[in-house]
């Protein structure tokens, strides 16, 4: 129940190249531990391959990685967790910070704090940017992306496991997306 089966059905609806509806009411732009998973269209497999339980990342998983990181360096409101480069989708841990940025009097120092679907956005086309100025002319990321609010240290650590063993587990799951969330 909760959670695991909204994975599934998140997971799925992404597969049809449809927009997930995010969480009624919640403001993205505030406070908050998210958990995402982008898929690469088609479920192509451009980032690399996982060889013995481990990913190995080519070209394109590299820039995927690297356009990753720079949302941190970009946005001093961001912060980024545990994450994995998979050959044919990614999984982040994003944590969005409000507090104490732009607080001065000075209204022009006050930073706006972007969405999450706009920090995916921007990781989404900068990475595709990247890959196709790399000669990966074909590269394309799904439409949306599947988020998962992280309340608690329990979930936050259960997803943090979930994401370092997605490598070890990718022959189980390969070919069944249902898996390709954390259960």
């Amino acid at each position: 129940a909760g959670w695991q089966e909204n994975s599934i059905f998140a997971y799925n609806r992404c597969m049809e190249a449809r927009k997930r509806n995010r969480l009624a009411g919640h403001d993205y732009s505030q406070y908050g531990w998210y958990f995402i998973t982008v898929c690469t269209k088609g479920m192509q497999e451009w980032c690399g391959e996982v060889r013995n339980g481990e990913m190995v990342m080519d070209e394109c998983g590299n820039a995927v990685a690297q356009q990753w990181q720079w949302l941190a360096v970009q946005y001093e409101y961001v912060e980024l967790d545990e994450f994995v480069v998979m050959p044919n989708h990614f999984h982040g841990i994003i944590i969005i910070h409000n507090s104490n940025v732009g607080t001065g009097r000075d209204l022009s120092l006050q930073v706006k704090v972007k969405p999450l679907s706009a920090l995916i956005g921007a990781f989404k086309t900068t990475s595709s940017k990247l890959i196709h100025s790399l000669g990966y002319h074909d590269f394309a990321w799904q439409r949306s992306f599947y988020d998962h609010i992280i309340r608690g240290d329990e979930a936050l650590e259960k997803i943090r496991v979930y994401i370092r063993n997605n490598p070890l587990n990718w022959d189980l799951e390969k070919g069944k997306p249902d898996n390709y969330l954390p259960l």
